[in-house]
């Protein structure tokens, strides 16, 4: 079992940059491959960012995000960031962190058996 919480959301205009955290308690954190998942109201929920399990911690990004966002894990803290920079209004959702032990198709939300409750992200026009 693994616990997650997400903090760092907020309202931002567009162009200015978040940081958001997922703190993880529970089993051994480098264990888990770690994910980023956003939805937006009336969308479904998208993959945004994920990063293996430490080791190589290979990172991938879902193309609307690629040069923008940089995922990262400190596993001495026990917490993957989400380094959000030149946000835009299509940006705006509510961001889910995900952690699983054994996940191979990171971008598959399915594939995570553990999330957090969310953190909203808002970048205004």
């Amino acid at each position: 079992q693994v616990q997650l919480v997400e903090s760092g959301g907020g309202l931002v205009q567009a162009g200015g940059s978040l940081r958001l955290s997922c703190a993880a308690s529970g089993r051994t954190f480098s264990d888990y491959a770690m994910g980023w998942f956003r939805q937006a109201p009336g969308k479904e929920r998208e993959f945004v960012s994920a990063i293996s399990r430490s080791g190589r911690s290979i990172t991938y990004y879902a193309d609307a995000v690629k040069g923008r966002f940089t995922i990262s894990r400190d596993n001495a803290e026990n917490t993957v960031f989400l380094q959000m920079n030149s946000l835009k209004p299509e940006d705006t959702a509510v961001y889910y962190c995900a952690a699983d032990l054994t996940v191979s198709v990171f971008t598959d939300a399915s594939k995570y058996d553990y999330w957090g409750q969310g953190t909203q992200v808002t970048v205004s026009s």
